[in-house]
């Protein structure tokens, strides 16, 4: 089974770093585990309607020096799906394309335009979003 490396940010503004191996965009929990804690800790459940968003990462540590995230598309890289903008409730603003945007559904996965930060992927959670737009 696979283990995901992820960020869960809840609404509230707490932060949870851990891996999982239960998320999938249709269900209402999954479980998070700190890798490496010793001994091995019980799995956090986790609601998806508490969070704002699920950042799936490439290091649970982050960057060093993160940069200022860029807030445009690389011009010489083809895109896959569509554009999209998204405004968070807290006014963050996140820009990237998706290939699965159901209004009907708890939220989406979008894969940001920066490919320089740490974020692979974002689920992003339908109800901390104020505004959704393709561009």
């Amino acid at each position: 089974m696979s283990q995901n490396k992820v960020v869960a940010h809840y609404r509230d503004g707490r932060i949870l770093k851990g891996v999982t191996v239960d998320f999938l965009p249709t269900n209402p929990t999954f479980h998070l585990t700190h890798p490496g804690a010793s001994p091995a800790p019980e799995p956090v459940k986790v609601r998806v309607s508490e969070l704002k968003a699920v950042f799936f990462v490439k290091d649970l540590g982050g960057r060093a020096k993160p940069a200022p995230r860029r807030q445009e598309f690389n011009p010489g890289k083809v895109v896959l799906g569509r554009k999209v903008r998204v405004v968070f409730s807290d006014g963050e603003v996140l820009l990237g394309t998706t290939q699965g945007y159901d209004a009907e559904r708890q939220g989406f996965l979008v894969f940001p335009a920066d490919t320089t930060t740490n974020n692979e992927s974002i689920f992003v959670v339908k109800q901390a979003a104020r505004q959704v737009s393709f561009i």
